[in-house]
């Protein structure tokens, strides 16, 4: 009968970790000699002679025999770990702003994505401890590969969305040299082939294609489809009022109401908007003159151009008034209406027949973008040149407004470079707005092919109303004669 052995020591493997055997019992691995006298220690067994083959037994080497690299095995997980926390760190701040500021329900699973992925990054760099020590869990290298995979993944989507542009941000400093060890760590874990040692190895891939699938999904939902599919509505309505005779003033005071409701399905912030009030003055004739080298002539007198009227020739407005509705900045949310009544004072003696105003609103959708409105609501005087001297050609003559503007789904913050979004206003002017990446402090100006891709990214659209009545309609109260 044989006696075995009281400690077996087993040949070191691949790492050079040599797993030690107590009479039945597997009680850990060790790298070393040193390493083992303290695992003996711990057992209670200080004093036992290594040396002695009546109680250690030594298999594929003796007690000089120890391969390991350590400087190079804990260099690789130091890395290893590194990368996991830095990209977990990256993933969480991406979609922690998404998951607690997104407008929509697709953003807000977009950034959750992102933050959980962060998550399992962190559960892998726990794992990578193991996996690159003693290797107690069986599942501690898949689960460093499924988080060196999540890393690749997002990585490589932030470069992708990067190349749109080509623009520098300081996350450029983050995920393109963690995209490099991304795949560096990809190649060191596919060598060791880390899912070996899982109880189930296709239902884990399995489960990592369906996880890398509905990211994608969703990333695809909430970046392209979800905020187009959303159409926005609104009602903008202007009345004039039965005028009035002012008694101590040779003037017609003449009400003015004017409303707007927001009849869609999502908040939108007020870029610029405007309301303008004119009186029209006309020459009319008994005998009109419709022949169409008439109605060329009116195309180039008239600001209606298309419009062809009988009897009344020679148009001209007037503007009586101007102003605004809101301030830039402001946020009309979704069923929300306003109205401003306005008293209009028309000289008496004015010839004018009709009256018109016009009503019209820019807005952009805040499910596409956020505007910094502390930043936009102020005034920049075009005029008063200094820090703020705008070098577009409209610039001149108007108030401007100038703010940052955020993308909603903060991927493309990260990836792109600062919008703005430039608005002005003037009493004379026509209303102008701009989104780009050019502001008061930068040499040059946009591109006009820039300008239109910012503004059907960020969904800007103008919403306009006109209203024309009557004068002698709206005076007819005071014209009229007295009854006896």
């Amino acid at each position: 009968m044989s006696i075995r052995p009281w400690v077996v020591v087993e040949a070191p493997d691949g790492r050079g970790l040599r797993r030690v055997t107590v009479g039945s019992d597997t009680v850990g691995g060790v790298w070393s000699l040193r390493e083992l006298r303290r695992l003996l220690a711990r057992l209670g067994h200080p004093d036992v002679d290594v040396d002695d083959p009546a109680y250690v037994y030594w298999r594929g080497g003796g007690s000089d025999t120890w391969p390991d690299r350590t400087w190079r095995r804990r260099t690789a997980g130091v890395l290893m770990v590194t990368g996991l926390f830095a990209s977990a760190a990256l993933n969480v701040s991406i979609g922690r702003p998404d998951v607690f500021g997104a407008l929509t329900f697709a953003q807000r699973v977009t950034g959750a994505v992102f933050v959980l992925s962060g998550l399992v990054q962190i559960a892998a760099a726990a794992a990578a401890l193991d996996h690159w020590g003693k290797r107690r869990s069986r599942i501690s290298g898949a689960v460093s590969l499924l988080g060196v995979l999540i890393a690749l993944a997002t990585d490589s989507l932030l470069i992708l969305m990067w190349l749109d542009e080509r623009e520098y941000t300081r996350y450029m400093l983050a995920f393109m040299p963690l995209w490099c060890w991304s795949v560096w760590a990809l190649c060191l874990l596919l060598r060791e082939r880390p899912w070996a040692g899982v109880p189930h190895p296709r239902k884990f891939a399995a489960g990592v294609a369906v996880s890398a699938l509905f990211t994608a999904l969703s990333l695809t939902y909430s970046t392209m489809y979800a905020p187009t599919v959303a159409p926005l509505h609104f009602t903008l309505d202007a009345e004039f009022g039965t005028a009035r005779a002012d008694p101590r003033h040779p003037f017609l005071q003449v009400p003015l109401k004017l409303s707007v409701k927001n009849t869609g399905a999502y908040s939108v912030y007020i870029v610029i908007d405007d309301f303008s009030v004119y009186g029209r003055t006309a020459t009319y004739s008994e005998k009109g003159d419709t022949s169409a080298d008439e109605w060329e002539r009116s195309v180039d007198r008239q600001k209606n151009a298309e419009d062809s009227e009988t009897n009344v020739d020679q148009l001209s407005y007037t503007a009586l008034s101007r102003g605004r509705f809101y301030e830039p900045g402001q946020v009309l949310e979704s069923g929300q209406e306003d109205t401003q009544e306005h008293v209009l004072q028309v000289p008496r003696s004015a010839p004018y027949d009709l009256l018109s105003v016009d009503l019209q609103l820019t807005f952009m959708r805040k499910d596409r973008g956020r505007i910094e409105v502390s930043e936009f609501e102020k005034k920049h005087p075009s005029w008063d040149v200094g820090k703020f001297h705008c070098l577009m050609d409209w610039c001149r003559d108007r108030l401007l407004y100038l703010g940052r503007v955020h993308h909603n789904n903060n991927l493309v913050n990260v990836t792109h470079g600062p919008r703005y979004v430039l608005a002005g206003w003037g009493p004379s002017a026509p209303l102008k707005y701009s989104i780009s990446s050019y502001h008061f402090e930068s040499p040059g100006r946009p591109s006009s092919a820039e300008e239109k891709r910012e503004v059907e990214r960020f969904g800007l659209s103008t919403v306009h109303t006109s209203t024309e009545v009557s004068l002698a309609e709206l005076t007819r109260s005071i014209s009229a004669p007295r009854p006896s």
